[in-house]
């Protein structure tokens, strides 16, 4: 492909974000888990129209999504990634896309690098944390999409750290717990709470062996956090522009166990392998929530300001790293 060619696949790639969007909501990839089907018969499965599903999937065969023959669709090993029941499932993220106005604060990019500010916000009047609270629907999907995230590498964070030597960790902004569950599976003698806001936090762990040493808080990281000897912070950070970052790490700071920590769990800046995926997530968070993605060196900063003190940062088998942070 010549260098023309290549720049024209990026400028028009929004057009491949929102057929797979619209394939991620019918559900196509759930539809064909049990082998081959004709339009025709997806059409009639996902209550489409028969012409215009056949030329979204043209387009979605076309790059490789889906395989067609003798006019059946079939999942390739990339579009089996958008079926709901598979590990670390990416259709949550592809149905985030059906926000109007996600899609719409994208467009007002150019605000924001022209003038620093969220587009988000700028745009609509308020935050995105607003928004997802007045629109149950979107919010269901956006907490789908963080438990399939956080799945996808809670495992390896779990194993990246040794959490032997302490006796209670707290999930913060941890919502479904997921991350918590690997953390409590891998070891046994911990008790762990999920802490997240009341319309977004388990209730109960998904395994029930773990009820017993699981607990749910409801609150806010700006105001309080329950005591425990361990804070994970998993994409939480990058949420938030640095003053309001240092209000969360103060908070826990002031609830810490004493000799305890803050785990850090983020994609961080200047990471070899992750430039392209933490780039973009870096505009991600300039457009939506308002935050950015950060280097180690400031993240370290934001401890110090916290009165925490950047003891040492692990690389994981995943794009995430743990920044671990004492008292200082």
């Amino acid at each position: 492909m010549d260098s023309l060619a290549t720049l024209q696949s990026m400028v028009t790639g929004f057009r491949t974000s929102a057929a797979l969007s619209v394939a991620a909501e019918l559900g196509l990839s759930d539809e064909l888990a049990g082998g081959p089907r004709t339009a025709a018969d997806l059409a009639k499965a996902v209550g489409a129209d028969e012409d215009t599903l056949r030329r979204l999937l043209r387009a979605l065969v076309a790059v490789g999504v889906y395989a067609e023959h003798d006019g059946a669709y079939s999942n390739t090993a990339v579009g089996a990634g958008l079926r709901s029941n598979v590990a670390g499932s990416l259709r949550p993220l592809a149905r985030t896309l059906q926000d109007p106005a996600l899609w719409a604060a994208w467009g007002q990019l150019g605000h924001s690098v022209r003038t620093g500010e969220n587009a988000f916000e700028a745009l609509h009047g308020y935050d995105v944390w607003t928004h997802r609270q007045g629109q149950p629907e979107h919010n269901a999907i956006f907490n789908d999409n963080m438990a399939a995230l956080t799945s996808s590498v809670a495992a390896a964070v779990a194993a990246a750290y040794d959490f032997s030597g302490l006796s209670s960790v707290v999930d913060i902004g941890g919502g479904q717990g997921i991350l918590l569950e690997a953390v409590l599976t891998a070891y046994e003698h911990l008790s762990g709470t999920v802490f997240d806001l009341s319309h977004v936090v388990a209730t109960k762990p998904r395994s029930p062996a773990l009820e017993s040493r699981w607990s749910s808080v409801a609150g806010s990281f700006f105001e309080s956090v329950p005591p425990a000897d361990a804070y994970l912070l998993k994409s939480i950070l990058h949420d938030w522009p640095d003053d309001r970052c240092v209000e969360i790490l103060r908070t826990c700071t002031a609830s810490l166990n004493p000799g305890g920590v803050v785990l850090v769990v983020e994609l961080v800046l200047g990471r070899t392998g992750q430039e392209v995926l933490a780039a973009f997530s870096d505009l991600n968070m300039l457009v939506l929530p308002g935050g950015r993605e950060r280097t180690e060196a400031e993240y370290a900063a934001l401890f110090t300001a916290a009165g925490l003190r950047l003891n040492r940062v692990l690389d994981t088998n995943s794009r995430m790293s743990i920044l671990e942070a004492i008292t200082a």
